[in-house]
Order: C-alpha cells, then structure tokens, then sequence
C-alpha cells in the first residue's frame, strides 16, 4: 500500500512509520519540522532508505495535493498540540489544526477521494469528564484554544465524509508515552518530561495530591490501534476513543519511575496558573466502541511502557535531551 504521514517525523508519525514499512508499505512522510514540535530526524534513523521524506507543510495546498495523490491511506497527525503554548498564542492552533486538516482533505477531494484518512485528535475535546468513562457518545466542552481546533478538525472530517464522501476516520487520542517523544521541553507530554527528570537526577514534580486519574497509553498500542482504523471499513465516519481501560495517577506514575530509576525523587507542588486553567480534572477513556468495531484494545501495562521507554532514552538520551 501506498501511505502518506503527516507529522512524520514527529513521536506518533515515526512510530507508526516503522510498523507500516515492517508490514511493506511504500511510506512517505510529510513533515514541515517546525522547531519545538517534535520532528527529529533520530526517530527515522532506523528507516533511512526505506521512507521517503518530504519537507512539505500542511497548510500547502499544492504540496498537499501533489502528496495525497494516488495514496490509499492518509495518516494526517500534523498538529499543534501543546497545551500551554495555545494559551498564549492561539494562531497556530487555528493555522496548522483547522486549515491544515481542511487542506489536507481537500487535496484528497480533488486528487484522491477514494483515499482513506485517519486523523488523531485529542481527549481533550470533551472537555471536563461529567461521569466517567467517557465513551464517544459524551457532549463535547472544550475549554481551551488547543481543544477547540482539534474539535473543529474533527467536524471538518466528519463534513467531508457526509458531503463529499471522503473515508475519514477521526480518532480521539489519549495520553500517549514512549519512545521518540521529543523530551527538549514539558509542554508535551507529561509523562516522557518524567521519565526524563527521573534520567537526569531531577525531582519529578506532582502537583497537588497526584491522585488525578489519567489513561496513560504506550505508543506502540497508539500505534496498532492507527492501523486498525485505517484498515476496517467498519471504522469509516466514526469517532473512536484511544485510550486505556485501567487508569492511573500521576503520582502512580513517579513511583514506578523511582522504582526503574533509582533515587528518583518526587516532590509535591501546587498547581501554575497556566496548568491550573487547563486542568480537566479525572479523565478515563471508554474504549468498548473501538473494541467492538475493530477488535483492538490495550495489550501494554503502565509499568511495561515505562520501563521501555526509559530504556529506550538511557541508550539514546543525547539525541533527545
């Protein structure tokens, strides 16, 4: 098959690059390599000669257009997804999320309607958890700018499937970890900051009591479910939860850091305003729709992903850190 990866080079795009040329996709990624988003050309170093790389932007329509065409599967993982940065300055989250997924699908409606596309979006949209888990049938109340373009994305998929006929299969994407993660700064990813303060002999910091719950998933699992989406034809115009049916705290978390790593230090903090505003409180993701439209379901523990993931980072920290 041939597939296009936006956001290739980044955490998710590269992981699921490696699966796909292991299964003899003919693979190109799209990566603009903004600095600060996550690319590095260390995720691929294993792929070099077996993916072709394309600097392209998103928001080029042309690009766009030259790169959907003749595609069977369209990854579109471009994104602006930190939190805080949305908070004080709103335009790339406008930019890169909403034109950019309306660029994307609207390359495919001209040169490539047969295409399948798969977006990954955020749990985030839902906003705050009224009861949990929270399955795909919930109202959505994003709080934040990030949230917002992510939800917006997601109405332009579904808009391009019921108008145009365009297979799009938006995903809601929980907190994922592991390998490749850009680990330079805390603003993605809270729980690869972690696992980096752990490796550098830096308390990890818990705000509040660290009792708030989360649905941590390891990116290998992330990955898996990506391909089942874009593989079922039971998915098409669905939105699908990706998360982990066996929650667990942040402070879960720093503690089985201190185990992998010893002298791992934890110390309690109240909350910053940034983290305070945009803080949804528990959260849980529902997964029995994805478990019985397609099948998938988690198969990596808290513990497992994190002791690869610190792994991964003591062998190749000077790529990343």
């Amino acid at each position: 098959m041939r597939i296009l990866v936006t956001g290739g080079m980044g955490f998710i795009g590269s992981s699921l690059a490696r699966r796909l040329v292991s299964d003899g996709a003919q693979v190109t990624l799209c990566d603009a390599m903004i600095d600060g988003y996550g690319g590095n050309p260390a995720n691929i170093a294993e792929l070099r000669g077996r993916v072709e790389v394309d600097a392209s932007d998103v928001r080029d329509a042309a690009a766009m257009e030259r790169l959907v065409d003749g595609r069977d599967i369209v990854f579109h993982l471009a994104a602006q997804v930190s939190h805080v940065m949305s908070l004080s300055n709103p335009y790339p989250d406008i930019d890169i999320n909403i034109k950019g997924t309306a660029v994307v699908l609207e390359a495919c409606r001209k040169k490539n309607p047969r295409a399948v596309i798969v977006r990954s979006g955020t749990r985030g949209q839902y906003g705050p958890a009224v009861k949990l888990p929270v399955s795909e049938d919930t109202p959505s109340d994003p709080r934040g700018i990030y949230e917002i373009s992510q939800l917006s994305s997601e109405m332009i998929c579904r808009t391009y499937t019921r108008i145009h006929g365009i297979r799009t299969v938006p995903l809601r994407l929980t907190n994922i970890y592991g390998p490749r993660a850009q680990m330079r700064h805390s603003q993605f990813g809270v729980v690869n900051w972690f696992v980096r303060l752990a490796l550098e002999g830096r308390p990890i910091p818990i705000f509040g009591t660290g009792k708030i719950l989360r649905d941590f998933l390891y990116v290998d699992d992330c990955v898996e479910a990506l391909v089942a989406a874009a593989t079922s034809p039971a998915a098409v115009g669905e939105i699908l939860n990706v998360g982990h049916d066996r929650p667990s705290t942040f402070l879960e978390v720093a503690e089985i850091l201190r185990e992998i790593v010893p002298d791992t230090r934890i110390e309690f903090t109240e909350f910053s305003p940034e983290r305070k505003a945009q803080e949804p409180g528990d959260f849980v993701s529902d997964i029995t729709k994805i478990r019985r439209l397609l099948g998938w379901e988690p198969k990596t523990s808290l513990r497992e992903g994190l002791a690869r993931t610190v792994d991964f980072y003591r062998e190749r920290r000077a790529e990343y850190f």
